[in-house]
Order: structure tokens, then sequence, then C-alpha cells
């Protein structure tokens, strides 16, 4: 069925179906020279947010007015002076294009290009590395909860015995709880890494 046999039935075909725009998602590798600062930055963020490195990489260049920007504003002696390691990213095409399109325009290389718009992932982890730390205290506050209603439960239990439906409801909420409170330490733990950064 044809596009506009489609439109005249009342459907309309998905948005950014078109054999371009497909072909703009596809994945491809490229090889970069970048800090070791950077590369470490674009991982952190990745692992610590849950998204894929591809994924923030599309997020970071799709937009070609805030890579002129940056292109604007980048010093090529201070860059030539980074020491620089070369990695392979897979990102998608169109983001590609993008990086070599506004490369090109500016005359600037596309390495400085993806390091500086690396970069503005630094605010990225300050603020994640803050809100670990309220995190943190947080579940402090709640292992301390926690504590108090296992000692409730065993109070409880030994006044009223374990076969009191009081005794049995405390339990399923010490139940729930710890169960919460496991989650939420392997939460802590995996966020770990953003302490040294």
């Amino acid at each position: 069925m044809t596009e506009k046999k489609i439109e005249q039935k009342g459907v309309r075909p998905p948005a950014d179906t078109t054999a371009f725009a497909l072909r703009g998602k596809q994945s491809v590798r490229a090889t970069f020279k970048l800090s070791e600062r950077a590369i470490e930055s674009l991982s952190l963020v990745a692992l610590h947010l849950g998204i894929k490195q591809k994924s923030l990489f599309d997020h970071l260049i799709e937009n070609s007015a805030d890579l002129g920007n940056i292109a604007q504003n980048i010093e090529i002696k201070k860059f030539n002076k980074i020491e620089r390691i070369q990695k392979t990213f897979v990102l998608s095409r169109r983001t590609l294009e993008i990086l070599s399109l506004i490369s090109k325009n500016y005359n600037t290389p596309r390495d400085a290009l993806v390091e500086y718009s690396i970069r503005r992932l630094e605010d990225v982890i300050r603020a994640e590395k803050k809100r670990h730390e309220t995190r943190k205290q947080l579940f402090a506050e709640i292992s301390e909860y926690w504590e108090k209603g296992k000692n409730i439960f065993k109070k409880s239990k030994d006044i009223l015995g374990p076969d009191d439906p009081f005794c049995i409801n405390i339990e399923k909420s010490v139940i729930a709880c710890s169960k919460a409170k496991a989650e939420l330490a392997f939460f802590i733990e995996k966020s770990k890494v953003i302490e040294d950064y």
C-alpha cells in the first residue's frame, strides 16, 4: 500500500521511516583521539545513568547549532597539547555525518569537536556527585529506620508470639523493607564509581 493510499484511509505512516532517515540511525564505528578524561567521562555517565554510549554520543553531537558554537570556541593550540588516546566508538551514521560536516565547515578537527562536546558532561557528573552524596545520607537514615523496624518486630514477637496476626504483618513489612534496602544498597554501591571522578 503506497503512502498516498494510507493517508487517504486516514492512517499516517510513522514519522522518520524514510529510507534516508533509517540509514541515519544505522550504527557505524569511528575512531577518535581523545583525552583519558573525556573517555572516562563518557563511560562514567553512560554507566551511571544506564545509557548506551552510542545514545550519549548521538545526544551530544546531534545538535549542529551547539556543535557549531563549540567549533567556534576551540583553541587548536591548547587542544594539540592535550595527551590523547586512540579509541573506537559506535555512533549513528547521522551523528558521524553531522560531525564531519561541522568539522569541514569550521575547519576544525573531528577529534576536537568530540573532545569539547564530551566536556559538557562534566556538569552532569558534578551534579550527580552531589546527588550521590545526598542519596548516601538518605540511605543512612533508611538503614536506621530499618533497624528500628527489626527491633519492633523482635519486641512484638517476644510479647505477642510469632503466630500473632499483628506480628505476622510486621514481619511482612520488615521483609519488604529488607528487600528495598538491599536494592538501594546495590544502587549506592554501583554509583560509587562517580566518587573518585
